[in-house]
């Protein structure tokens, strides 16, 4: 059994999130898919719009995802260890950085595979923010 594994924020779950779930779920048997967890997300100096509960329930609903887990740490490989996930999914807009080369190496290391997909143009998370920001007014603590 192939078991893949793939993890976001999923706040204000878009197509982008869609496309990688479904072109995912198509390269293994299994997909569980990590979600970042309210605390962890400060990493990147936000906060969710959307609070974790109803971000997990929304991701394990998806037709792609056989399992939806809390995301506690950045330590992609350590939870593709634990799973025997055999492949890592992520969007190509992390293909050829340095942080991702040595990811390559690290994961190849451990025989998983990192599968990069093209990254859905002109949607994410933060630009749904910020254009609700700019349309609505809305201040995002």
């Amino acid at each position: 059994m192939i078991i893949g594994y793939t993890t976001g924020v999923y706040d204000l779950f878009h197509i982008g999130h869609l496309n990688l779930l479904k072109n995912a779920k198509g390269m293994c048997d299994k997909l569980v898919v990590g979600v970042t967890v309210d605390e962890l997300v400060t990493y990147k100096g936000k906060r969710p719009m959307i609070p974790f509960e109803d971000r997990i329930e929304i991701v394990r609903s998806c037709k792609y995802v056989d399992a939806a887990v809390p995301q506690y740490d950045m330590d992609k490989l350590k939870v593709c260890r634990e799973l025997g996930a055999s492949m890592l999914f992520v969007g190509d807009d992390w293909y050829g950085t340095e942080k991702w080369k040595k990811y390559e190496e690290e994961f190849t290391d451990h025989g998983i595979k990192i599968i990069y997909f093209p990254y859905t143009k002109g949607v994410s998370s933060t630009k749904i923010t910020e254009t609700l920001k700019a349309v609505r007014g809305w201040t995002v603590e």
